[in-house]
């Protein structure tokens, strides 16, 4: 099979790199950015001639978009911008993917939901975002749902990896050079190591299971706020830094960000035969990972 990767240069796009590597399917890297050791093929998802230009001379079976605007302070002032990149394009790949045949794979979020809950979200809960990022990642979400493609959507939560810009990389090197850091201890959820999540989409396409269509949840295992996902990065990078608690109005933010965003991972764990990590292994590895490869 020919499988187009967009955003392949973000995170999780170059997990899913080092996830296929020595598969027997081809993959087609695909970005607007370029990074010199990096192959990549210039694709923009908000042009659909574009999309189906490429898909069609590829010879395309399969889509991973792990493209998004993910900018959540940002999208509030932005909102057409993050709409163009969260709605329009997937709806892009969406009307390629069906006018193809293709089976479209399309990341998501916990910020589809309010937060307000006190249990793991289900696949069945009504959405009901906050702001303009989960406004217009749950408008995509619909898009690829009404478009009559083939499609398995995975939403994900708190992503991170030794690549980018994310919450563990900014913790290691804040408690590397500082004191203290002040960490919100009020917002619960669970992260997501970038790389389980690309293994798990490279499995499903590498085991013919692309016909189990749906929206299915990803985190890893576990619960707890961004003051102890701190905590841990500090611990496990052998820093001396003191990590205090703090309260999220104590940082005035556009944004609204879900109190609670626990994903209940029931249904990816029977449907696919999985077995989810806890996220302080998955978190241990990661370190390990930026440590030896001095990120």
């Amino acid at each position: 099979m020919n499988i187009l990767v967009t955003g392949a240069n973000g995170q999780l796009g170059r997990e899913i790199r080092n996830a296929s590597a020595g598969s027997a399917h081809r993959f087609i890297f695909t970005d607007i950015s370029q990074m010199p050791e990096l192959e990549t093929v210039y694709l923009d998802i908000t042009n659909i001639d574009a999309v189906r230009i490429i898909c069609a001379s590829e010879d395309i079976d399969v889509i991973v978009n792990c493209a998004a605007y993910t900018d959540v302070e940002k999208a509030e002032s932005d909102i057409s911008f993050a709409d163009l990149l969260n709605h329009t394009a997937a709806a892009n790949l969406a009307a390629v993917a069906c006018e193809r045949d293709a089976t479209l794979i399309h990341v998501s979020t916990d910020y589809v939901f309010d937060g307000e809950g006190n249990t793991p979200y289900r696949e069945s809960d009504s959405p009901s975002p906050l702001g303009a990022y989960g406004i217009t990642k749950f408008a995509g979400e619909r898009s690829v749902m009404n478009s009559g493609c083939r499609y398995l959507i995975f939403r994900t939560a708190w992503l991170y990896s030794p690549y980018g810009k994310n919450f563990v990389r900014t913790m290691a090197r804040l408690t590397a050079t500082n004191e203290t850091v002040r960490v919100v201890f009020d917002q619960a959820g669970s992260p997501t190591y970038a790389a389980g999540l690309a293994r798990l989409i490279v499995k499903i396409i590498s085991d013919g299971m692309l016909d189990r269509t749906g929206i299915y949840h990803y985190t890893d295992e576990g619960v707890i706020s961004w003051y102890d996902l701190a905590v841990a990065v500090n611990r496990l990078c052998g820093h001396s830094c003191r990590v205090l608690p703090c309260h999220t109005g104590e940082y005035p933010s556009k944004a609204r960000r879900p109190k609670y965003s626990v994903l209940d991972k029931t249904l990816v764990k029977d449907t696919f035969g999985i077995t989810v990590p806890y996220w302080f292994d998955s978190l241990a590895e990661c370190i390990g990972r930026m440590e030896k490869e001095g990120r």
